[in-house]
């Protein structure tokens, strides 16, 4: 067990890590992005709205598809997982959702699966508050109002 829990230490630090990294290189892109347009607000119905957006969140599913197969990696390193298919199929759903079933992973490794699914979901809303946080650069264009404005 102290194996395990030694594993699973190490690989939400390096996780942890890697989001930390992956969220500041977003954020020195939108700055960069700001920069180059002189805009610091943007539409939420322009295309420069649209493609800021869609590749935000692009670039979020692309740190958290890293993470998870960094456990899917691990899974298949220490045969805790038959197949690399089946490793990241568990990662995805455990990571995800604090998962489904642990029939896939060996019984001595179940706990690496657990502290996956934890992990997962504090990334997943770390993520999410960094979108919600970019996405207040949106602004209704003239002509709309939001409850409570003239």
């Amino acid at each position: 067990m102290f194996l395990e829990l030694g594993i699973a230490t190490g690989m939400v630090l390096l996780t942890v890590l890697m989001h930390g990294g992956g969220l500041l290189l977003l954020g020195r892109i939108m700055e960069l992005h700001d920069r180059r347009s002189g805009q610091m607000r943007l539409s939420p119905v322009s295309t420069q709205g649209a493609l800021v957006a869609a590749g935000l969140a692009i670039g979020l599913l692309t740190l958290h598809g890293v993470e998870i197969w960094s456990y899917a990696l691990l899974f298949r390193g220490i045969g805790a997982i038959d197949t690399l298919r089946d490793a990241v199929y568990f990662s995805t759903v455990s990571y995800g959702a604090i998962g489904y079933s642990d029939d896939l992973m060996a019984e001595h490794w179940r706990l690496l699966g657990a502290i996956e699914g934890v992990n997962g979901a504090l990334l997943l809303g770390w993520s999410v508050a960094f979108f919600v946080t970019v996405m207040t650069r949106f602004v209704m264009g003239r002509g709309h109002h939001t409850s409570g404005s003239p």
